[in-house]
């Protein structure tokens, strides 16, 4: 948790320190108070004060009383801004820092545990930020200032409030023991939840076609009912604390004014004056005590707090403090232009030491096409992936423009680079916000965007739509075909007028006919671009300047269709099981 405190600006640590200055001022007023008591007292019993001096006295009390009053929503308006700055601070911060994230840490991290790290976690702490600036101050001071008030009025009645006041904080720190680890397990069980919710939601089409609603229901019911369980526990834990304040309180007091009724009997009725100031003590006591078990009952509040926002604080910090596996480089310049190369590349993933990539080398220079083509899980994806430094090779190197991709600046070698992903993805927002996502060297301008467009063979079909390039398009591209989104995701690519494009299986959702003639336009109009195609259609890629065929991670055959089919066998499966007899012939 302090190591979160650091996220607070200069501003609004002025503000807390103010905060904290402003709580001092409202312990005072409320302690002066008890003294106003004892003088009314010793007042309303003497014969010889008069109305005036009760009503000074009365007037001095409820001058206090507005003063504390008027701190008090002082200190909550900047405890306010300083929580809400915080809150904002931090979660700007874990939000910069999961962008910055590889492919590594989002697997060390789910999707959901980001999302409710974001949210939930830090909106507990800026809870406990928001409480805690008034009363982890105010309540410890006030409770010391009032021991040290009461400590030489009566051991006796100093003995006995230490006695209830320690009983208090075994029973807080016993339920706080227990509780804390459990609260662990809450986040965890909302990951949980947040997982199987966002899963059903995203997949709500094939739940509905496949019936499986009773079965997403049991798995939510499931994850719902254990979380449901793990805070019923640590509630009904919390639950003791407050009755236990409150009877602690009205005991502490019951038993002081028995006591002290014992004590001002003691004194001889003789000695008025003893007697009355006895009493007056007494009175006096019975407060400050008050205000002891007040200030504990005050901390039992925050303390309720206190281990989720630990947990989540704990959380968050495991976000912050993770290492990225990608450092980027320095360099920015390049000796050569437009060429990809592979030399001895391997590569496994973090999480198993079985090598998805084995010994893969290759050149693609300018204006080249290199095609892959291999069976599923052959290593396609992973192998173009390593050129945009997803991740980086286990061994040997990956070279654009002749320097490895690990020199390079990331906004240096993404500029270089674009890159059509497997899956579209598109924003919210409207068509040429999605054409011109990101930034890039080149122009963001309307004349990019449409020719961008073209190219993609996109055109047809925005035109159709109402607003043009300024169609409305809804998270994920849900409003547009599988095929559109993809042609608008290609033509997001070409905006950047890269050196190097990189296509991971995205004509796949294209028909043979806008497929042709899209790979007729950038042969054309792209003819110094490196093209880099992974593909599963033999008609996609045959006449690519080199082909690469893929088998568990091995590069087995390298060259063009015809030389392909001549001499690599598992492309000659590939390609009778996509061609007809005629077309192989041909």
């Amino acid at each position: 948790m302090l190591k979160l405190l650091k996220q607070l600006r200069r501003k609004e640590w002025m503000m807390a320190i103010l905060c904290a200055v402003l709580v001092l001022g409202q312990i005072y007023f409320d302690l002066r108070l008890p003294d106003y008591m004892s003088n009314l007292t010793v007042l309303i019993k003497s014969p010889d004060s008069t109305m005036s001096d009760i009503l000074q006295t009365g007037a001095e009390m409820l001058g206090c009383t507005l003063a504390s009053a008027v701190l008090c929503v002082i200190c909550g308006f900047l405890t306010a801004k300083v929580a809400a700055g915080f809150g904002a601070s931090v979660r700007e911060s874990v939000f910069n820092k999961i962008a910055d994230f590889g492919q590594q840490e989002m697997m060390s991290f789910s999707v959901p545990s980001l999302i409710n790290r974001t949210t939930n976690d830090i909106t507990q702490i800026q809870m406990l930020v928001a409480m805690g600036l008034q009363i982890l101050i105010k309540s410890p001071i006030m409770a010391v200032w009032a021991i040290i008030k009461i400590v030489n009025k009566s051991w006796t009645l100093s003995a006995i409030t230490a006695g209830f006041v320690v009983a208090l904080l075994v029973l807080m720190l016993l339920i706080i023991g227990i509780v804390v680890p459990r609260f662990r397990k809450v986040q965890k069980l909302v990951d949980k939840i947040n997982s199987v919710a966002r899963e059903n939601l995203t997949g709500i089409n094939v739940v509905h076609a496949y019936n499986a609603e009773e079965y997403q229901n049991e798995k939510f019911e499931e994850g719902n009912v254990a979380l449901m369980k793990t805070q019923l526990f640590n509630q009904r834990a919390f639950a003791l604390l407050m009755p236990s304040v409150t009877l602690a309180m009205n005991a502490l007091s019951l038993v002081i004014y028995w006591v002290g009724a014992a004590l001002v009997n003691n004194v001889s009725a003789a000695d008025t004056a003893l007697r009355l100031t006895t009493f007056s003590d007494i009175v006096v006591f019975g407060t400050y005590a008050t205000y002891v078990i007040m200030s504990i009952m005050m901390m039992v509040m925050i303390i309720m707090l206190i281990p989720a926002a630990q947990v989540s604080a704990q959380r968050v910090n495991a976000v912050l403090d993770t290492k990225l596996s990608l450092q980027e480089g320095t360099k920015t310049d390049a000796p050569e232009q437009g060429t990809v190369e592979f030399r001895n590349v391997s590569f496994h993933y973090p999480s198993s030491d079985k090598d998805v990539l084995c010994n893969i080398s290759f050149t693609a220079k300018q204006g080249e096409t290199v095609a892959f083509i291999g069976a599923t899980g052959s290593g396609k994806t992973t192998l173009v992936s390593l050129i945009a430094r997803f991740y980086d090779a286990t061994s040997g190197q990956v070279l654009v423009d002749g320097q490895d991709v690990r020199e390079y600046t990331f906004d240096a070698l993404y500029d270089r680079i674009g890159y059509v992903t497997q899956k579209a993805i598109l924003f919210s927002g409207d068509i040429r916000e999605n054409v011109l996502f990101g930034e890039s060297r080149a122009e963001a301008s309307e004349d990019n965007v449409r020719q961008a467009l073209d190219l993609a063979q996109a055109t047809e079909f925005v035109e159709k739509l109402p607003g043009g390039i300024e169609a409305p398009i809804a998270e994920g591209g849900t409003n547009v075909s599988g095929g559109q989104k993809q042609r608008i995701s290609i033509a997001r690519a070409l905006a950047r007028k890269p050196e190097i494009l990189v296509f991971d299986d995205s004509f796949s959702a294209l028909d043979y006919r806008t497929d042709a003639k899209l790979r007729a336009g950038l042969e054309e109009r792209l003819k110094h671009t490196t093209r880099l195609i992974v593909a599963q259609r033999i008609g996609t890629i045959r006449n690519a300047d080199k082909i690469i065929v893929l088998d568990e991670g091995r590069a087995v055959g390298v060259g063009t269709h015809e030389e392909l089919m001549q001499s690599c066998p598992v492309y000659q499966e590939i390609a009778r099981s996509q061609l007809s007899k005629e077309e192989l012939e041909a």
